[in-house]
């Protein structure tokens, strides 16, 4: 299906005749830039460029599509700017965060979200990666922030950030606050399931059986319930909250944090510049 997305990427390349400056354009990357333009090119049924040593050129195919390609993008502005005229509440931004978004860290992007676009309403929603890849995809939601790794199936991406985890284990478990993984315990450490996030769930998986052999794993359906494993002394929970506690339940700092929680955001349709992109990508650590 021919999406905005080609047709920026489309225009950008013409104009710039450049990928690096292109992607810069339509704020990408050049990986994902490339894989939007043979797309297109399959699409239309015909090459729209020619690649050369310093950069690219419309073939004449693709200097015959360029005036369409404009009017389309324009008339696509145009659209987006009566819709917001049309709403006396201001723009919406709907704003996705996987479970694993500590409380304060999305509170902060949401905020950055709504700072970015004076007027604006954000609504969020919290869901599995999984289910918010597909919704940024389908146009529910403006953008995610979701767990990584995960299949992003053409969708845009800022850079991973990498939160600290800690290990919050029954009263006792370890000596010191500071503890390496295999000595903490011989209870099953609290996982969600694997469907919600299976790329980064085995990396977390094949992750933790490589430094700690023993123990094991317990799916549990969300953090509330692995933290009152916890607190009865049936499990080990990992979390980057640094605000989740409970009676009978200690925080260790993990030697080395060789679990750290990986999020990132992702979006369909460029939201922001790319300068508030950068913003919102801070505020998850700032949060």
């Amino acid at each position: 299906m021919l999406t905005e997305r080609h047709l920026q990427i489309f225009v950008a390349l013409a104009e710039e005749q450049h990928f690096g400056d292109a992607a810069r354009v339509v704020g990408i990357t050049q990986p994902p830039l490339s894989q939007g333009l043979r797309r297109l090119e399959a699409l239309v049924g015909a090459k729209l460029f020619e690649r050369g040593s310093t950069g690219v050129e419309l073939t004449a195919a693709g200097a015959a599509l360029l005036p369409f390609a404009r009017r389309a993008l324009t008339s696509i502005e145009e659209l987006h700017q009566a819709a917001v005229a049309r709403d006396p509440e201001g723009p919406e931004i709907r704003l996705g965060l996987a479970p694993e978004v500590p409380p304060a860290a999305g509170a902060a992007v949401a905020a950055a979200c709504g700072a970015a676009v004076p007027g604006s309403r954000v609504t969020v929603v919290s869901a599995p990666t999984s289910s918010l890849t597909s919704q940024v995809s389908s146009g529910r939601l403006t953008l995610a922030v979701v767990l990584h790794p995960t299949v992003l199936d053409g969708l845009d991406a800022g850079p991973v950030q990498l939160l600290p985890t800690w290990a919050l284990a029954p009263s006792g478990s370890a000596a010191d606050a500071v503890v390496e993984l295999k000595k903490l315990g011989g209870l099953p450490v609290a996982v969600r399931p694997r469907a919600e996030a299976p790329a980064a769930r085995d990396l977390f998986l094949d992750t933790l059986a490589m430094l700690r052999p023993a123990g094991g794993t317990v799916v549990v359906t969300d953090e509330r319930a692995a933290l009152a494993m916890a607190a009865a002394g049936q499990a080990i929970v990992m979390t980057a909250d640094p605000s989740l506690a409970a009676p009978g339940v200690e925080r260790y700092q993990l030697a080395g944090d060789p679990l750290p929680t990986r999020l990132r955001l992702v979006w369909a349709r460029t939201p922001f510049e790319l300068d508030v992109i950068a913003q919102l990508t801070d505020a998850l650590v700032t949060g």
